[in-house]
Order: structure tokens, then sequence, then C-alpha cells
């Protein structure tokens, strides 16, 4: 899944501006399914057809930004977040606008103390010489994305926008790898994730299925000081207990434990304190609708360099398959 996965995270594609990664989707997954459309928020539905269960497999296409709101005369751009950026983070870091306009984010001043960072004293710096020029390059409203390089590493993968595209690969290379169902399995890619799981609110409405499965990227607790927690890289995907959105019916985790143990593939069982995924939008639809989810152990989230491990993608896919493959009781 390397070059699958460093086509995907190379894409522009933040919450709103779906349309290019969308695109680049639909590509991969139009030769292993029925039916592709896209609803009216955007989201990305392609379809293989069943007479089982319905199964609602969703993975979100957006990241997170930097949206524009002034221009001053100096040429340097002011901006909002989009989705969950982190200050800290953000700091001295490249950003790339939709047209391939680069810039720097930069900060008022010098910096003594990390802690003492004002969001409102950020800027990005396009390297325009004033404000005719900088409204040449961009405009009000548009939306940078963090910009760096796809790595590997020792088996890791490095790079912006796992957050989801790891997600996004594995369920493209669930549906190539699979031969055979008895389910109608969605595969839907959703938009607007990081700002309120907007995107599988709607979806999971209209196509109401009988489980749903989210696929996301989580927190570990395998770096230096890191808050304990009992996911790592290399341990195997994830499978959610709680979050902050949403506590996994028991059914389909163990369904998913259930199938990891038959199949002899490495799992770990998550918690994670904060943060949410579109499971919390798919739980709540029309009178409840039994989901879980399958997470991807990502070091780095919300960062221009998140890492996962090639492993537990691969092994992701294997529990995907094997879940897809065998009849579901929910």
């Amino acid at each position: 899944m390397r070059e699958l996965l460093k086509k995907l995270t190379e894409v522009y594609g933040p919450s709103g501006n779906e349309e290019i990664i969308r695109e680049v989707i639909r590509q991969e997954m139009e030769s292993f399914v029925d039916e592709i459309r896209i609803d009216a928020l955007g989201n990305l539905i392609a379809i293989r057809k069943g007479s089982g269960k319905k199964v609602m497999l969703a993975a979100h296409m957006d990241q997170i930004g930097f949206m524009v709101t002034h221009i001053d005369d100096k040429g340097f751009l002011r901006f909002t977040r989009v989705g969950g950026i982190s200050v800290r983070d953000s700091i001295r870091r490249r950003v790339m606008f939709k047209n391939g306009v680069t810039g720097v984010i930069s900060y008022e001043g010098d910096i003594d103390d990390i802690r003492d960072i004002k969001f409102e004293r950020m800027y990005i710096d396009i390297g325009a010489s004033g404000l005719k020029e900088a409204e040449s390059m961009v405009s009000i409203g548009d939306v940078a994305v963090y910009y760096s390089a796809f790595a590997e590493n020792c088996g890791r993968y490095i790079g912006k926008a796992m957050d989801d595209r790891a997600g996004c690969a594995l369920l493209i290379e669930t549906a190539k790898r699979l031969q055979s169902s008895p389910h109608e399995i969605y595969f839907v890619f959703t938009v607007q994730e990081e700002v309120g799981v907007r995107g599988a609110t709607t979806s999971a409405y209209a196509l109401n299925p009988d489980i749903g499965i989210a696929v996301d990227v989580t927190l570990t607790g395998d770096t230096p000081k890191s808050r304990p927690m009992a996911v790592k890289l290399g341990g195997g995907p994830a499978i959610k207990v709680k979050d902050a959105s949403v506590l996994a019916h028991p059914k389909v985790r163990n369904l998913m434990v259930s199938r990891a143990q038959e199949a002899g593939i490495p799992y770990q069982m998550e918690i994670l304190e904060s943060g949410g995924t579109d499971a919390g939008a798919i739980h709540l639809t029309r009178e409840g609708i039994p989901s879980g989810v399958l997470s991807i152990p990502c070091r780095h989230v919300h960062s221009d360099s998140e890492m996962v491990d090639a492993s537990d993608m691969e092994n992701g896919v294997k529990l995907m398959l094997r879940i897809l493959e065998g009849e579901i009781e929910v």
C-alpha cells in the first residue's frame, strides 16, 4: 500500500474542498465496485451489492487546513483554523494552497516560551511584496494545507494527512482484495469530518445501514513522555472501546475481536480520551446504528509529519476482509 498511501497523502483536500482527492479515490475504486455516486454534500459512496447486511464503512477524505481571513498591506496572510490545527505544530511549517502557492507559517516577534504562543499573532508568508501581489496569488477564503514530503523509515510511513488518508487507503485496498461477501457494502469516503463529522451524518442517514464501521487514525502511547495509552505502532490495528463521541457497540466490538482472534491477526484495544470519528455520527442516525471503529495507530496526529506502521495497515486490511467475508449478527 506504500504507493497508494503516498498518492493519497500528497493530494490537496481540506474540509469543504475535497473534490480533487475525491476524484483520485473514485478512479482507484471504480473497477472494484458495482456503483459509485456522490451525494449532495460531496461524500463518495462506492457500493458493492449483496443480499446480506447493509454494511457502511466510512473513512474521511478531508484534512485540516488554514483559511485566509485577511491580507495586510505588506502581503502577509492572517488565517483561521479549518479543523483541529495545533498552534505548536504549525510555527515555521510550510503550507500549500489549492493553486500551488506555497507559504510559511510564522509569528510576530520572538517566541520565548512555546506555551505563550497566541493564535492571533500567527501569519502566512507567501513571499509577496505587498497587498496587490498577494491578492494576485490568493484570495480571502482560500485554504492552505501542510506541505511536506512522504517518506518511509523502518517500515513506517511518514507524511501529512495520514489522518485520514490512511483510512481511505485501507478501504481502497479492502475493496481491491475482497473476493466475495454476502453483504451489501457501502464504502463511504466522507467529507468535513474534521469540522464536525458532517459527511458521515448525512450519508449514514441516507444509507440507513445495519452496521457501521469507521476507519480512522488514533493516538499512541509509545513515544517518550507520551500520555499512557495501550496503543503502539506495530502492535496491530486498534479496536475502539470508546472515545469522546462514541461507546463502540458491544456486538460490533466483539465481532472485530473474534474475527481477529480466529485469523491470528494482532490487534490492540483502544480507549481514546478525547476526539472522535465518523462513528460518532453514524451510531446516532435514525433509530440508532450499531457502530464501531477500526483504528490505525498514528504518531504526531494533526502535524505535517504523521506516522503509521506498514504492518498495522496490512493487518487492518486483513481484519476488514475477515469481517466482510463472514456472516454478521448485530
